[in-house]
Order: structure tokens, then C-alpha cells, then sequence
């Protein structure tokens, strides 16, 4: 539990840190659009790689990815429904509202939750690949599509087929896939500077975040209660125990059940925030959704691995 709970102090001391540079107006609203632009159109897209290209794809194939990706679909569909019920049909606000309460943060929080939980690293593998390899695309490319459409841009039916490629998160999936499966070797010369500037996404997502938390309206508050609310039930409540539940009818042995359930356990992830404020559709929404998530995940997991074996 003791590498688990770092997991959420690490995340936790960088925001603050957000928190107390804007404070102190070192960071402002400037710097914030600057780190978030830097994380979504160039440190992501290295980190992802250099992730992607050296991962197990054998795990693509396993079980517990199959009810990983079934949970996801159910609480996706699940919230996209409660939504429309709620606020009429669907925009750019609920796509980022569906990332909010499926997209897990198997990145910075869920790598050392693995690690000290389940004793294995890869088990979050896959779940990145799936996240960003069709969730995230699928996403920008709605996300593209209306801010075409509020350009007053006319797009041609092939140009939908082509927007995923002009982001340059899914170019640097897709090469990192395409590598990965042809057994090419990015020589080290070339891997190390990719490396090097990837490891700047997660702190400057995480010191974005910061500066939102003291610079805009503080959490639990303002017109967009009601959509985290329903995100918070779809993400911490439903998630996991659709996992779990899927799981066992799956039959999936007990540190399969235990990785499925604290996967699907995770916050939602802090990118999410970053594609919200590229595209300037619900930043509040998304910013609050992470905080409370991440608050009553701690709970959740502890849980989880106490009734499950971790």
C-alpha cells in the first residue's frame, strides 16, 4: 500500500506546486496554455512513443484486456445515456464528459499502483495502448470535427477519415505500433532525446491542473455539479464493479479479478484536462472531475486490494 499511496502524494505535491506558483503569480493564465499546449503537441506525443514502442503487444490479446475493454464500453455507454436523459443530445462537452468516466490514469498513477499492488508494471500496458491508441483518436477526431465546424470550415467526407492522422498523439501512436510490430529498433541515439523531452507531459499537465485550482472557480463549485456527480458514479462506483462483476463471469483467476477491478478503479486521467483546454470545451467539467476522482479513488483501490489480495 506504501508505493500506492506515493503514487497519490507524488501527483498531489506537483499540483500544489501549480497551486502556489500561480499564488504567488509566477504562473498565470499565460503559462497555463503554454504547458498545456507543450504537453498535447509535443511532450505527449514523445512519451507516448517511447511507451508504445517498447511495450508487450501479446498482452492486446489477453482476457483481461477483453473485460477492460467491456467495462469501459458499458460505463461509457451507461454515462452517454444518463447524459442525454439529463442534457439533451450528445456535443463537444459530453465527449469530454464520456472521457471523464471511462478514460483511467494508467500512466503516472497507474504504473506505481501496479507496481506496489500487483507487483507487475505491464498490467497497465494494455489498457494505455487501448486508451490511447483508439479511445484518445476517436475522441480528437469529434473534438477536431466540431472545432472545423465552428471555423466555418466545410470538411469533405474523406477529410473525418483523415483527422485522427493530423493529430500528432495518434501519428506518434501509430509510428510507435508500427515499429513495435515490425521489430524495428529506434537506436538509442534517436530514443534518448524522445525520452527526454516525453518525461515533461506528466509534470506539466500536473502543474496546468495546479494553476486552474487556484486561478479559476475552486472545485464543488459552479453550474457543472451535476454532470461530475454523474461522472463520479459512472467512474469510481460503476467502473469497477462492472470490472469485477465481468470478471468473474470471465473466469479470471484472483490476480486477474485484482487487476481488471484496480484498473478500472483508477481516477480519471489528468491529459483528459489537457484535451479539454486545447479545445476549450469543458475545462471546469473535466479539471473537477480528475480532483474528485482522484480523491475518492483512494478509498476505492484501498478496497479493492484488501478484498481481493493485493
Amino acid at each position: 500500500m506504501q508505493g500506492a499511496l506515493s503514487g497519490f502524494f507524488t501527483i498531489g505535491v506537483i499540483v500544489i506546486a501549480g497551486v502556489l506558483l500561480a499564488h504567488v503569480k509566477v504562473l498565470g493564465d499565460l503559462q497555463r496554455a503554454l504547458l498545456s499546449r507543450l504537453a498535447f503537441l509535443v511532450a505527449s506525443p514523445a512519451l507516448l512513443f517511447s511507451l508504445v514502442a517498447r511495450a508487450d503487444l501479446a498482452h492486446l490479446f489477453s482476457r483481461t484486456l477483453m473485460v477492460s475493454v467491456l467495462a469501459i464500453g458499458i460505463t461509457g455507454a451507461g454515462y452517454l445515456a444518463v447524459a442525454r436523459l439529463l442534457s439533451g443530445p450528445a456535443n463537444a462537452r459530453t465527449v469530454i464528459g464520456t472521457l471523464c468516466a471511462c478514460y483511467t490514469n494508467a500512466g503516472n498513477l497507474g504504473l506505481p499502483i501496479a507496481a506496489a499492488i500487483m507487483g507487475d508494471m505491464t498490467w497497465m500496458a494494455p489498457i494505455m495502448l487501448v486508451q490511447i491508441g483508439v479511445m484518445q483518436p476517436t475522441a480528437l477526431a469529434l473534438l477536431d470535427t466540431r472545432a472545423a465546424r465552428r471555423a466555418g470550415e466545410l470538411l469533405a467526407w474523406h477529410s473525418y477519415l483523415t483527422l485522427p492522422f493530423r493529430n500528432p498523439i495518434t501519428v506518434a501512436v501509430l509510428l510507435a505500433v508500427a515499429a513495435n510490430l515490425s521489430g524495428l529498433a529506434v537506436p538509442d541515439l534517436l530514443m534518448a532525446p524522445i525520452e527526454m523531452v516525453g518525461r515533461i507531459a506528466v509534470p506539466a499537465m500536473l502543474l496546468a491542473f495546479g494553476v486552474s485550482l487556484r486561478l479559476d472557480p475552486l472545485p464543488g463549485r459552479g453550474p457543472h455539479l451535476r454532470e461530475v456527480a454523474l461522472i463520479q458514479l459512472a467512474k469510481v462506483v460503476a467502473h469497477p464493479l462492472l470490472a469485477w462483476s465481468l470478471g468473474v463471469a470471465f473466469g479470471l483467476s484472483e490476480p486477474e479479478l485484482l487487476a481488471v477491478t484496480v484498473i478500472a478503479g483508477l481516477p480519471t486521467a489528468q491529459n483528459i484536462y489537457v484535451i479539454a483546454s486545447r479545445y476549450e470545451v469543458g475545462e471546469l467539467l473535466a479539471r473537477d472531475s480528475i480532483f474528485v476522482s482522484t480523491m475518492l479513488s483512494i478509498p476505492t483501490i484501498t478496497l479493492a486490494a484488501t478484498l481481493l489480495g493485493g
